[in-house]
């Protein structure tokens, strides 16, 4: 008989009353590790896997419930990061749990480590299975734009984001609007066009760019990159929400 291999996550920090997270009250996990290196990213510390504290799924879901009282109809658990799908293991077993108790699950992605090839899909679809809703962020439509704002492609997570329409798992889009980087009105339009081009969207949020983790990158010792580069003023950001539709919510 094959031994049962024990799952663990590595966890960055937990948020019992998120509410910013997904739909409702959420108890928000926010994991370890992270292979992107997003120029606006607030939680730099959260890049390193081993620095997380390891939890069995079992073990974090008994922290959770504790607050399900608070959750009412539309709250629920949110795991993000971090990168989420990096502890994709860790995730079904999490996941699989909580549905035996009736509870919403939300995964806060950036979808980059995606592929259809392989063992990971077969448990990404796995995964599926146990998951409500996907928060999926993307960052820029450009893949050149991309890479220059994240050292990564975007090539597979729009894969993710057409995959996750073929199977109608509900999505809300996230955009992070940083001005010199994604905030220009054509680059909008080309998301715009993207979403719109998706059938399971229910929702679009706009994310202003802010320097509130920049001295965290100095904590680091790592250069920040937007040093110098302010928030987006209000009237872009109205702009933003605008091109990209987010005051029209389908469900």
């Amino acid at each position: 008989m094959a031994e049962v291999k024990e799952v663990a996550g590595y966890v960055h920090s937990l948020e019992s009353f998120g509410s910013v997270d997904g739909p409702g009250v959420r108890f928000v996990i926010f994991l370890a590790g992270c292979s992107m290196r997003c120029q606006f990213c607030h939680n730099p510390d959260t890049w390193k896997m081993e620095t997380g504290t390891k939890y069995a799924p079992e073990e974090l879901l008994k922290k959770a419930v504790r607050y399900r009282s608070y959750w009412g109809e539309e709250g629920g658990i949110t795991v993000t990061g971090g990168e989420p799908l990096l502890q994709i293991d860790f995730l079904i077993e999490l996941f699989r749990e909580a549905k035996k108790q009736g509870i919403h699950t939300t995964i806060d992605t950036s979808g980059n480590p995606f592929t259809k090839t392989g063992s990971f899909f077969e448990k990404f679809q796995e995964l599926m299975k146990y998951t409500d809703l996907v928060m999926l962020d993307i960052k820029h439509m450009n893949e050149e734009a991309h890479k220059k704002l994240t050292g990564k492609t975007n090539a597979n997570i729009l894969e993710l984001a057409r995959y996750l329409d073929e199977i109608k798992k509900p999505v809300w889009i996230r955009h992070v609007l940083v001005p010199e980087r994604t905030d220009y009105d054509e680059a909008l339009w080309e998301l715009s066009d993207f979403i719109h081009s998706l059938h399971n969207v229910e929702k679009v949020e706009v994310l202003p760019y802010h320097t509130l983790g920049a001295y965290k990158w100095k904590e680091l010792g790592i250069t920040y990159q937007l040093e110098g580069i302010d928030p987006p003023e209000k009237s872009r950001i109205e702009n933003a929400e605008k091109i990209l539709h987010t005051d029209r919510v389908n469900k």
